[in-house]
Formats: structure tokens, sequence, C-alpha cells
């Protein structure tokens, strides 16, 4: 297969590709559609990757391993834990897992689903909803700028999360606006136990705006059918002449 761009989406494991096809959970262990090895200490469906949304996902199957799913040119890591899933956003992902003595490692590349809708507002169902405070329209509004390059998918890598005044251009506000919704936010899902809510600078600032935008999609709480929202905003603060 070819790599890359577009629709393209496959695993590569132990420099072999495997293609992954919509509609056709692609499962990932010791007897499955990868089969990773002939380890006693691996689930034999372990991963899981599917679509769903107009997105890729990656769900953890097993009941006692965990996987580490990384996007190393933007500095994210995340542990899935057993039960768990995560839409798969960053184009190319670095997925590692233990069983036993032995440590495995995968790339994923996600492009769009074949066949996608034409917006993901219908919510994800499942125990992922659960715990979801309620978010005023401007909270709201300052999630859904980080993930538009996501939603819209004219972003990958670096490119698909904006800095915080790339965002509060985008909707209008001043730097010190948008900053203090973001805050606001990350202090609703802190309370609630949302990791990686309450960092600052550097790094940690990035890692937060990319925990936002992953918290955003894997629990509904934005989707493709919300993205009007933007333009509605940005026009309803822009100066009188300009409109």
């Amino acid at each position: 297969m070819h790599s890359g761009a577009g629709g393209t989406t496959f695993v590569e494991f132990c420099g072999e590709r495997f293609p992954v096809v919509s509609g056709h959970p692609f499962y990932i262990g010791r007897e499955a559609t990868l089969t990773v090895d002939d380890n006693p200490y691996l689930h034999r469906r372990f991963l899981v990757l599917h679509d769903e949304n107009a997105m890729w996902w990656l769900t953890n199957l097993g009941t006692h391993l965990s996987a580490t799913v990384t996007a190393a040119d933007l500095g994210f890591t995340a542990t899935l834990g057993p039960g768990a899933r995560m839409p798969l956003v960053f184009g190319r992902t670095s997925v590692v897992f233990s069983a036993g003595p032995t440590t495995y490692e995968l790339q994923v590349q996600a492009g769009t689903p074949v066949g996608a809708p034409p917006h993901g507002d219908t919510g994800v169902g499942g125990d992922t909803t659960r715990g979801v405070p309620n978010f005023t329209e401007s909270q709201k509004l300052a999630v859904l700028v980080l993930a538009e390059a996501i939603l819209t998918r004219d972003g990958t890598g670096a490119s698909a999360i904006p800095s915080s005044a790339q965002a509060a251009a985008r909707l209008g506000w001043s730097l010190t606006k948008f900053n203090r919704k973001l805050d606001n936010v990350c202090d609703k899902l802190d309370l609630i136990g949302v990791p990686g809510m309450r960092a600052g600078g550097g790094r940690l600032a990035s890692n937060r705006r990319l925990r936002l935008v992953e918290y955003g999609l894997s629990t509904g709480l934005i989707g493709r059918g919300d993205l009007p929202m933007l333009d509605r905003e940005l026009s309803r603060n822009m100066p009188p002449d300009l409109h």
C-alpha cells in the first residue's frame, strides 16, 4: 500500500503495512487481523482500530494490558487502559505495549474513513459520555476552534492544533478572553478528574490543548455539525464596516 494522505489508513508492524478498511474492524493481538506474536501474555484480541462518527478510533479490548499512544511531533502521549478508547486525530501515531517480557511497537496512519458522514454531531455512545459537564456556548467554542482543522481534515501533525493566538483570532476574541475561557473549561474538567488540564507553559500548554481536543471528540462534546458556530461567532465579533 502507498502511505499517507487522504483516505489511506494502515497499520505498520515490523516493516510490513496492513491496510485498514472502513466498516471492517481491524483487530491486533495474539489471534487477530494482525497477529503480533504467539505470546501467551498477550490477549487474543487486544486492540481494535475502527471507524465511527467520521473518525478512526483505537479501543483497548484487554483486561490487564495498557498501550501508550504517542504523536511524537506534537509531544503528545496518552495511556490507553483496559476498556478505554480514543480518536486517532494526529495522522501518524505510535502505539507501544508490553505483554510479559516483550514490548511491541506499531505505527498507525489514520486517513479519512471512506464514506464518512458529512458531520459527526450525533455524539458518541457508550460509557465515554458519562461525566460530561455542562459548558456554556463560549466554552464549547473554545474547544471547537482547537479541533477545527481536524474536523475538516485540513490539518495534520503540527498544523492540526492552532496556537491560542490563532484560535482567538479565528473567533474574533482577544487573546485574554480565549485564555480565560480555556482556563474555565480546564477547571471544569479537572474537577471531574480529566488528566492534563491544569498545565501551563511550553509543551505543557500545547499538551493541554491537545487533551482538550481529544476529550471533546471522544465524548461527543463537539462534532462536524458544530463547525458553523465558528463563522457565526467571528461574524458577530467583526466591526460593522467589515461585514
